[in-house]
């Protein structure tokens, strides 16, 4: 059987009527579980003991997108394996059958679940801001499960998202739920992005707090309890973040970016958490390895309600750095492959050390900077971070020489 789960937006009802009935046709049954973030389509394959599952979702991508999040035989599908899926798609080769379809409301299970798992040393007041995303029907009311006071913005779920996009990786779309904390005195703002699989973080004093300043907070916790323990993060994080695991007794892993790969990669090494800088979250103590801004969410609140000092004073012993946003050079479909394939080939940045993971990240005594080609569009994406504005300023420099030596005619971002 497989799982199938939609999220909020318009086309939804129609992919996954389609999807079902095409499962069914291929001999397989169908459990649809409705309108549900796409933590919870993972969920399900726990709670109902079936490996597979698909979410329909467009995740943070425009409102006209969609699209799918596979999971087969309880690994999520990446790169070569959704290439082989469209080849038997285009070639026709499907198994035939008659496959029954079944409904289930995995929510109230979910809930229950997390739940009962966090525990909170004293109330927070939170503010969640789900920009109108499918979290709206579970994230408010999960935060109040745990034991919080919640002010809700953008809760009622609408596929032409009219408020701001739910995208809590962007700082523009942070800006009403920064207003609301700071109006609200609120001790938290917990943005979720489209299908409620990444998380974004304000703080008492509306300050935002990037993910992999969260993925510290959340290693030391993880570590007192498992010691020793692998924590993952993404090429596109802090170079604060290997630093401060190994202080608290832990093991970092750098891996590529993307959902599949480091939900991968967290179950080949045992690591017992992992995270993105896009805000994906991966917790595997306590929890199932799969990413869930929900859970995540209250997580964080079970850390930070275990001290009796406000947010900002917690992150504030957080080390901080001069960083740059995500950039981005938008290219013509392939030519972004190629530009990183001649950048790993011919770049030359002396004084730093280079891993070609995922793109070309270059650690120095002072910062880092990465080039790397964007998954999911035609983009080359860029990062910088340094201990001083000098040191980030060099450094761009010799990324922005490295490419413009390839492509003398490319606008760059920085």
């Amino acid at each position: 059987a497989v799982v199938i789960g939609r999220d909020g937006r318009l086309s939804g009802p129609a992919i996954s009527d389609a999807l079902i009935e095409g499962i069914c046709a291929a001999g397989c049954d169908a459990v649809d579980i409705g309108m549900v973030p796409t933590p919870l389509t993972y969920f399900a394959t726990h709670a109902l003991d079936i490996g597979s599952a698909v979410s329909v979702t467009g995740s943070h991508n425009p409102p006209d997108y969609n699209g799918l999040k596979i999971m087969i035989g309880t690994h999520t599908l990446a790169a070569e394996r959704i290439q082989d899926l469209r080849k038997s798609i285009e070639a026709g080769s499907f198994a035939e059958g008659q496959g029954a379809r079944r409904s289930e409301n995995v929510v109230p299970t979910y809930m229950e679940r997390v739940a009962g798992d966090i525990h909170l040393k004293r109330p927070l007041k939170v503010i969640t801001d789900c920009g109108n995303g499918v979290a709206g029907m579970a994230a408010p009311q999960l935060m109040r499960d745990i034991g919080c006071e919640v002010i809700e913005l953008y809760s009622d779920i609408d596929g032409t998202f009219p408020n701001h996009h739910p995208d809590p990786s962007v700082a523009d779309n942070l800006v009403q739920l920064i207003e609301a904390v700071r109006n609200e005195k609120a001790d938290l703002g917990l943005a979720f992005d489209g299908d409620g699989d990444r998380l974004g973080v304000i703080t008492d004093t509306g300050q935002v707090i990037w993910p992999d300043r969260q993925m510290i907070l959340f290693a030391r916790d993880i570590l007192t309890r498992n010691p020793g323990a692998k924590i993952l993060y993404d090429v596109k994080c802090t170079r604060l973040l290997p630093k401060a695991i190994e202080e608290a007794g832990g093991e970092p892993l750098m891996w590529k970016t993307g959902h599949s790969f480091i939900k991968a990669k967290l179950r080949e090494t045992g690591g017992a958490f992992g995270g993105e800088m896009s805000g994906h979250l991966f917790f595997k103590e306590r929890w199932y390895g799969f990413d869930d801004a929900l859970y995540a969410a209250a997580r964080l609140c079970e850390v930070l309600s275990g001290d009796d000092r406000p947010p900002s004073t917690v992150f504030a012993e957080i080390p901080d750095t001069v960083n740059t946003p995500e950039l981005r050079i938008e290219m013509n479909e392939g030519e972004h492959h190629a530009l990183i394939q001649e950048l790993v080939a011919n770049g030359n940045f002396p004084g730093g050390s280079v891993c070609n993971i995922d793109g070309v990240r270059v650690d120095f005594e002072d910062g880092f900077g990465l080039a790397r080609a964007s998954n999911t569009t035609p983009t080359v994406i860029l990062r910088f971070e340094a201990d001083t504005a000098a040191a980030l300023e060099r450094i761009q420099d010799l990324y922005r020489a490295q490419i413009l030596a390839l492509r003398p005619t490319l606008t760059l971002p920085f």
